[in-house]
């Protein structure tokens, strides 16, 4: 099946005070359509850079990316876009929720005004008719009474509200794939899972292809098709879902496995995988997880590719080569 996207050796660096920081490094995955992937990791890894090189809004200067990087969505090259096809991609081809909707609501416009703006900029509708499909959209994400939220203000309502706000933005100009960036953050528990199961819901309501953004391997294993596991700024593995949670591949993904809470067993301390993310401007030269990882061996001090582990899988470790691990 041809890859709705396609992103090839993606890099992108930061002039910082500390030096030149690399967020993201020679990425690539692909997202087919009406798939979702989930790009997982700790804070610090990459994601979001990543998911913000997508729609080209990360501010160059600071951010470059690099010439070689590649962004192919639906068959056109994102970083070759001028202006106007760039205004269309963004919302039309590919829609983003971002991290924390009170950041992303602007406080002094309505949310009918949000709307109708977003609307608006994507079809040719007179404002009335854009309300009227204003208030379809809060009604698909599940806001009763649509009405009288247009007429609120981001501050009367509460995250989880705010929230489906944000994922009503992100389909008006109806796109083809959803970025949804760390979606449940700073929600409880049951408006989490409410909020991914909507979004699941919706992907498969209107067909939609999903690249999910998240920390949590609980939400990747839920709504996930296939995942990729990133760290120190590049891929490290890519799997089918189910594939990769019974058997990882890569020693950060088992010790994310291992690290993540469970509510079956024994009672007992979890167990955490030891240091923690060095900074993008001193990644550890070699493979970058080799100063925390328990099975580190002598060629671990080169740098390794990604390479297949079975099928569907890729993993960038020298174990999938059938090295033989140090005694």
């Amino acid at each position: 099946m041809t890859a709705l996207l396609d992103v090839r050796h993606l890099s992108v660096t930061f002039t910082t005070r500390a030096g030149v920081a690399r967020a993201a490094d020679d990425v690539s995955f692909t997202v087919a359509p009406g798939e979702t992937v989930a790009l997982v990791g700790e804070s610090g890894c990459g994601k979001t850079v990543t998911a913000l090189a997508l729609l080209r809004l990360l501010a160059e200067p600071p951010a470059r990316v690099d010439p070689a990087s590649r962004i192919l969505f639906d068959g056109a090259d994102v970083l070759a876009l001028e202006s106007a096809a760039l205004r269309r991609l963004r919302g039309g081809g590919i829609g983003m929720v971002f991290q924390e909707p009170a950041a992303n609501l602007n406080p002094v416009l309505s949310i009918g005004a949000h709307l109708v703006e977003t609307i608006r900029a994507h079809a040719s509708l007179s404002r009335g008719a854009a309300r009227a499909r204003a208030r379809e959209l809060l009604a698909m994400v599940g806001l009763p009474e649509p009405d009288r939220h247009l007429r609120q203000y981001p501050h009367e309502l509460s995250g989880g509200m705010q929230q489906r706000v944000l994922l009503a933005l992100a389909l008006a100009g109806e796109p083809k794939l959803l970025v949804a960036d760390e979606p449940t953050t700073a929600l409880d528990v049951t408006t989490q899972a409410e909020i991914l199961e909507l979004l699941d819901s919706l992907r498969r309501q209107l067909g939609m292809a999903m690249l999910l953004i998240t920390h949590n391997l609980a939400i990747a294993a839920t709504v996930a098709d296939r995942v990729a596991v990133m760290y120190g700024g590049r891929i490290v593995e890519t799997a089918p879902a189910a594939r990769l949670f019974a058997a990882p591949a890569h020693p950060y993904t088992e010790g994310l496995l291992r690290a993540a809470p469970r509510l079956d067993g024994p009672d007992r301390p979890t167990p955490a995988i030891p240091g923690g993310v060095p900074p993008a401007t001193a990644w550890p030269t070699g493979c970058r997880f080799r100063p925390r990882c328990a099975r580190a061996f002598d060629r671990c001090a080169e740098e390794p590719p990604l390479m297949a582990a079975g099928e569907g899988r890729e993993t960038r470790c020298w174990l999938a080569a059938g090295t033989p691990e140090a005694s």
